[in-house]
């Protein structure tokens, strides 16, 4: 999921030590946030241990999240905001210092919009395994090295146990509205299956109960590119060099997933049969000619390696694969039915990571159990994006969801 601008442009006066080698030579051995760089508007909260659904302990986990608005006497007016793949808690606000780009939800979250932060206070976390500011894989272990390849498998569940030890900290028994697409619906989804109390309604956009046999095809496409890096190093490449590092692994794994966030109709209508390097090279066709589309591929892959972190790719993805509502619940029917809060699901037509079916199944699955829920189906050709990209087909339906689920909640707080 592409959440972020596409200038991926870092402003002059914030330069850190890793971005000046980059630009000055390849791409940095890791995207990531990293203790001693500038803060942003992030903040920070320690959660001590934390047991992970696999049984093994992270010893120390700190959640990065960001706020808008302002937090009511009685805790009523919190909403969670969760992200996307490769997204972070940067939901709101410009480039800036701390954050290489714009916030990926304005259109929907702020002053006046749907999300309104002058009426709601959101909070919006980045997830366990992340590369900014949480606890991941770019982190420092207790013996003060990166955890790497070392860092333990996670689970949908396990970042969703991280958010409700973070909601604790920061005083929220229970939120008004849990709000999540793509990955995030994950999370949203097993908040509501995990917490029914504490969730007030849910919306969940663009997301599944269970990962299909072809969204984890392709992940593992994306992984085994990423495995196959020698620069890779098994995981192990934090010391590396600028241009020294994963990039290349961690380029085609984004090249692969970038495919499968738009539509063909799209991808037909922007580039055709276009050849990218046709001035240089006449009418003379090549093995190695790129097509335009090749080249749009390559930029979000380069795009995606200056920002991101390789193991975190790979942790965060395993953990959409293992997305299962199921897993240990005995049916979807019985675990479907905790899910209380009223919710409003959302499919997009050409969507062909999450089809618009899945989204229909988690609308169905609720409204058996006699909870009011509602699907609303955005009509747009540009596949998954499209809730990015078409957020006004999203915002009177969302802003209509949450007065009304807000006069449901004040009713039963």
């Amino acid at each position: 999921m592409d959440w972020q601008t596409p200038e991926d442009t870092v402003p002059s006066f914030f330069i850190t030590e890793a971005n000046a080698r980059s630009i000055a030579g390849g791409p940095p051995a890791t995207g990531a946030w990293r203790e001693g760089d500038h803060p942003g508007d992030r903040r920070f909260v320690n959660l001590g241990a934390l047991r992970l659904e696999s049984g093994d302990q992270l010893p120390q986990v700190k959640i990065a999240y960001e706020t808008w608005g302002t937090l009511d006497a009685d805790a009523g007016n919190a909403i969670l905001v969760l992200h996307a793949l490769t997204g972070d808690s940067h939901v709101i606000g410009r480039p800036g210092a701390g954050h290489r780009t714009a916030g990926w939800w304005g259109d929907l979250v702020g002053p006046g919009k749907p999300v309104d932060t002058d009426r709601y206070f959101v909070v919006a976390p980045n997830m366990l395994g992340g590369c900014q500011g949480s606890t991941g894989p770019a982190s420092l272990a207790s013996d003060g090295r990166e955890w790497g390849a070392r860092f333990p498998y996670i689970t949908i569940r396990d970042q969703v146990a991280a958010q409700a030890a973070f909601a604790d900290r920061i005083g929220v028994a229970r939120w008004a509205a849990v709000i999540g697409g793509s990955m995030g619906g994950m999370q949203a989804i097993e908040w509501a299956v995990m917490y029914p109390r504490r969730v007030g309604s849910l919306v969940a956009v663009a997301t599944c109960m269970q990962a299909t046999a072809q969204q984890i095809a392709w992940g593992a496409i994306g992984r085994r590119a990423i495995r196959l890096d020698p620069k890779w190093r098994g995981g192990d490449y934090y010391d590396a060099e600028p241009g020294d590092g994963p990039a290349e692994g961690l380029e085609i794994a984004r090249m692969v997933a970038q495919v499968t966030f738009r539509s063909d109709n799209v991808f037909t209508d922007r580039f055709g049969r276009e050849l990218a390097d046709k001035a240089a090279t006449g009418d003379t066709l090549g093995m190695w000619q790129r097509f335009e589309v090749e080249r749009y591929l390559e930029h979000h892959g380069a795009k995606l390696a200056r920002r991101f972190d390789t193991n975190s790719y790979l942790a965060i993805g395993k953990a959409m694969d293992l997305h299962d509502v199921v897993r240990g619940r005995g049916s979807l029917e019985r675990a479907m039915l905790r899910v209380t809060a009223p919710t409003m699901t959302v499919g997009i037509w050409s969507d062909m990571l999450y089809p618009a079916y899945q989204q229909r199944q988690i609308h169905d699955a609720i409204a058996a159990n006699g909870v009011s829920s509602e699907y609303v189906e955005i009509d747009s050709p540009h596949g998954h994006d499209s809730f990015l990209i078409n957020s006004d087909q999203l915002a009177e339906p969302l802003e209509r969801f949450l007065e009304t689920a807000a006069t449901t909640f004040s009713s039963t707080a």
